[in-house]
């Protein structure tokens, strides 16, 4: 559990280093995702999911985001992005 935090607390330092503002809200049945509102690139995440969904919802912004290749990280969180893009 303990590295699935932080998995998340990395790949939200890295949402907000590519610039997303990330929010985590409760979105009832909605899983949640990257959006644009009023031109800022957002990130979505409901809070009443585990750190494990909400990990893969912020996985699959930043699998699609080609900026994040070139960004550092750590090889955990590499491997899970490589993991999306195939």
């Amino acid at each position: 559990m303990s590295e699935i935090l932080g998995l998340l607390a990395e790949g939200m330092q890295l949402a907000s280093d590519l610039g997303y503002q990330v929010r985590e809200e409760p979105l009832g049945e909605l899983p949640g995702g990257g959006c644009v509102v009023g031109g800022k690139r957002q990130i979505l995440l409901n809070v009443q999911q585990g750190p494990a969904e909400r990990l893969e919802q912020l996985l699959d912004v930043l699998a699609t985001d080609p900026e994040a290749a070139d960004e550092p990280k750590s090889r955990a969180l590499a491997s899970r992005l490589r993991e999306r893009q195939a």
